[in-house]
């Protein structure tokens, strides 16, 4: 316990000394009545090294020398996504050359005109593209879940991405809106998906699988039987490289339809959008190290509970489970771990602040994991 407190203090360390040294931020207002606002964040240019576009002057998501990211836009987690794409801009080698994918609810209280201006000022230099996500694509195969906040329609948005997404998108990184990079981005984009698979991300084999299809699905030797064939292990969806070419051909979003469409008529899982991904990929998904996706930092879906660092190295911080940083930063009731993701937070002027008294309050609680 002690050496995962003591990686995570260092982390920590090396994310304020960063944020005190940051410049060119300046606050910009969020007009258009949604209320709130965020930072400017620094302008983040490549190295040398990096690839050069086709076209300077105009990026088109078509180029090839393009790192693809996609991840959805809505006005309830807006603060999360803002400090997730400012957490893979602030770590990537090559800034320049990663293009945002934003899909955003087609009923959200923010329009996508809105959520784009907002975007643009945050990020002025940022290559994105914002679509809109029709939900009645999804809404009549969605069934109740275990929590509320997992039957909106925009978290089966991933389901879709080979559609919604040009047909030149050979490869995305999905990418869920509660979590914060702290490693270069292209290490996780250079993944290779061997053996004809479609989709690349940690796998946690340990896990009881078996908790996340009901009796019912056990129980039945008809549909029981897809595993048959594999042995599946337990996948988060909030961090996956997607070979959208191999999607496309074996029309993998119908495979998750129909799974979908199952659940409907008998009750075959309780856990929102993951199910259906585990039904279909589990036991045929490129192993991705686990340091790509420290998940489980919300705490379960029952209990806001902390949760702590999984051993071993940190590139990506990912508060799954209901409990998120933004909101319990502000009701001051934070987790230790959440103070890992306030360096990205660009809502409002939170990185303008008095950095001292912040930076020595938050140091006081390591320091015995500094030495």
């Amino acid at each position: 316990m002690s050496s995962i407190l003591h990686a995570a203090a260092v982390l920590l360390l090396h994310l304020l000394l960063t944020t005190m040294f940051c410049v060119g931020i300046r606050t910009i207002g969020g007009g258009d009545g949604l209320g709130f606002g965020f930072s400017e964040a620094p302008d983040y240019r490549n190295g040398v090294e990096c690839p050069v576009s086709v076209n300077k002057e105009l990026v088109s998501s078509c180029d090839p020398s393009l790192v693809h990211v996609a991840m959805t836009l809505d006005s309830e987690y807006l603060r999360g996504s803002i400090a997730a794409v400012h957490s893979v801009l602030r770590q990537a080698s090559c800034p320049e050359n990663i293009f945002f994918h934003f899909i955003a609810a087609e009923f959200d209280p923010a329009s996508p005109r809105v959520l784009s201006k907002l975007v643009r000022s945050t990020f002025p230099s940022l290559n994105f593209k914002i679509y809109i996500f029709r939900e009645d694509t999804v809404i009549n195969l969605i069934s109740s879940s275990t929590r509320q906040a997992l039957e909106h329609p925009l978290n089966y948005a991933r389901n879709y991405l080979g559609d919604i997404l040009y047909l030149c998108v050979d490869r995305v990184i999905y990418l869920d809106s509660d979590l914060v990079v702290v490693d270069d981005i292209l290490k996780l984009w250079k993944t290779t998906l061997t053996n004809s698979r479609v989709i690349g991300a940690p796998e946690y084999c340990h896990a009881n699988f078996t908790k996340y299809l009901t009796d019912g699905f056990w129980y039945d030797p008809v549909i029981s039987r897809v595993f048959q064939s594999r042995k599946p292990c337990y996948f988060n969806t909030g961090v996956m490289v997607m070979d959208l070419v191999r999607w496309r051909e074996g029309n993998y979003r119908k495979r998750i339809e129909n799974w979908m469409e199952i659940q409907r008529k008998r009750r075959i899982y309780e856990l929102g959008s993951l199910p259906p991904f585990l039904l279909v990929f589990a036991g045929n998904v490129e192993a991705v190290d686990h340091r790509w996706n420290q998940h489980g930092l919300g705490g379960d879906n029952v209990r806001d509970s902390c949760r702590s660092l999984h051993p071993g190295p940190v590139s990506l911080l990912h508060w799954s489970g209901k409990g998120k940083p933004w909101v319990r930063l502000d009701a001051r009731k934070p987790c230790p771990l959440d103070h890992l993701w306030e360096p990205y937070d660009l809502y409002k002027s939170s990185l303008v602040k008095d950095q001292s008294s912040s930076t020595t309050s938050i140091f006081l609680g390591f320091s015995s994991y500094l030495l």
